[in-house]
């Protein structure tokens, strides 16, 4: 567990990083489960800073962890956020999981979702896990992985 010192130190990395970059960000909320610092951050120019499919927001939040670790001595994780745009992103999955098994539940067909990264498909499986009319599975080779939604047998 972070102490109130490393948070503070991550706080300020996280700020110096963002103006080294010369993109103004505000860190809105933070807080921390177990070993995970969950950080969400505001910024008038999101899309450059989530990218494609928020690939960039994933290397930034991968470069923030190794320029942190340097610097704190506790084992811990970030969760980094850029103006709710995971947690949009995850009520969106969620949705989609529910919509496509409710359709494949009625039609008896399977569906074979687009590619996805394994946190996404891990999203999807959870959110159909507890259904007792629909089961899914990852089919493929990365990064070309995709989840298939199936009538229970």
């Amino acid at each position: 567990m972070l102490n109130q010192d490393d948070l503070k130190k991550i706080k300020t990395e996280i700020e110096e990083f963002f103006r080294k970059m010369t993109i103004d960000v505000k860190i809105e909320s933070s807080s921390q489960k177990e070993e995970t610092l969950s950080i969400n951050l505001r910024t008038e120019k999101p899309q450059i800073l989530i990218g494609e499919g928020g690939q960039t927001l994933l290397e930034i939040q991968r470069l923030l962890r190794v320029i942190l670790r340097r610097k704190i001595k506790e084992t811990f994780f970030i969760d980094l956020d850029i103006n709710d745009y995971k947690k949009r992103k995850i009520e969106y999955l969620k949705e989609m999981a529910r919509s496509i098994a409710d359709e494949v539940a009625l039609t008896k067909k399977e569906r074979i979702l687009s590619s996805m990264p394994a946190y996404e498909r891990r999203i999807i499986h959870l959110e159909i896990a507890d259904r007792q009319d629909v089961t899914s599975e990852s089919i493929g080779q990365e990064p070309e992985r995709k989840v298939v939604i199936k009538p229970y047998p």
